[in-house]
């Protein structure tokens, strides 16, 4: 990067569990700079802390969303800056 500012972005993504005898629908905020990199950072938590296998993960969407709509407190006051 030359000397390039990078923007990073909140998203919610939303999406599907599916395993053999057990579904759910999941909704996680994340801070990322691309959705693509929202995607990956969901998909990696997903399968480190409740050992989720990828294809077992549906995403059905992606969205930006603005700091003062973050539902996650944490989140919220760190893109607000009151950290």
């Amino acid at each position: 990067m030359s000397g390039e500012q990078v923007q990073v972005r909140n998203f919610r993504v939303e999406g599907v569990i599916s395993k053999p005898n057990w579904k759910t629908k999941f909704k996680k905020e994340v801070r990322a700079v691309r959705p693509e990199d929202a995607v990956e950072k969901v998909l990696m938590e997903l399968g480190s802390k409740h050992r989720v296998k990828r294809c077992h993960i549906k995403i059905i969407r992606v969205v930006e969303v603005a700091p003062e709509e973050l539902e996650n407190p944490i989140l919220r006051k760190i893109a607000l800056g009151e950290v």
